[in-house]
């Protein structure tokens, strides 16, 4: 089942110093179950396109569908959860009134409420934190609250734009593969941008590859590691071997955009 469908996908920002092609022929599908890795400079339009199915942008050419319907009614009918790259939790709510913010919006129950929080507290690996505040929370915790908080309504796409981009390396090791178990466990759709070829390679079934001005795909790379992945799996030839694609995907990006300058 397709979840997420670009066909010739455009967009431009019209400034004061002229157009600024953001997005230029993106074609792409996202089905269902996939964990999609986005990748590439800064300005090359990952977070865009996010923002563009979340209808947070609008397109300014080509066609764009999620889960069959326009960005605009899936947002209305809450498809999506959207975690950003910084955890924003409002700092006057304990950890459970943040994560059920969505819920109390969407009208659910206090009985359902307590149980979606409780469900996704579990989820995440974050019980018996219900009462603290985020400023009591590590960075790390605090994006495993934001998490939370886009999975408690239960929306079958999870749209994350570099959750982890602030957070250290040892840090940042362990909510990788803390993602991939929730992934498994969920069987969500994650659209999940970042600017770490080990971190793509390691979380994804597919890894797009995006150029800077315009926001281009230059490569869509379909992996063939097993869905369990122990960190050490980045160690190994196969490992190795699509992350040398990846750059190599972002090199050509490179040097499409100089030769364009």
């Amino acid at each position: 089942m397709t979840v997420v469908s670009a066909q010739n996908l455009g967009l431009t920002f019209p400034t004061g110093d002229g157009d600024v092609v953001a997005l230029s022929d993106v074609n792409l599908t996202i089905d269902k179950g996939d964990f999609v890795s986005f990748i590439g400079p800064s300005g090359c339009g990952k977070t865009t396109f996010l923002r563009t199915i979340a209808d947070l942008e609008k397109p300014t050419s080509g066609t764009l569908s999620v889960n069959g319907m326009s960005p605009e009614e899936a947002r209305k009918a809450r498809a999506y959860g959207y975690v950003f790259q910084a955890a924003a939790l409002y700092p006057w709510r304990t950890i459970e009134k943040n994560i059920a913010l969505p819920l109390e919006i969407m009208g659910h129950s206090a009985a359902q409420q307590a149980e979606r929080i409780q469900r996704t507290m579990e989820l995440v690996n974050l019980s018996g934190f219900e009462k603290k505040y985020p400023w009591q929370l590590s960075g790390g915790m605090q994006q495993r609250a934001s998490i939370a908080r886009a999975l408690s309504f239960d929306a079958d796409l999870l749209l994350m734009d570099e959750p982890f981009g602030a957070l250290d390396e040892i840090v940042r090791d362990h909510l990788n593969s803390e993602l991939l178990k929730l992934w498994a466990r969920t069987e969500k759709t994650i659209c999940f941008v970042t600017h770490s070829i080990p971190e793509a390679v390691y979380l994804s079934t597919k890894i797009v590859v995006m150029s800077p001005r315009p926001g281009r795909v230059t490569d869509i790379i379909e992996s063939t590691l097993p869905r369990e992945r122990p960190l050490d799996i980045r160690e190994t030839p196969e490992f190795l071997a699509i992350a040398a694609r990846v750059r190599e995907g972002l090199r050509a990006g490179h040097s499409y955009d100089e030769d364009h300058v």
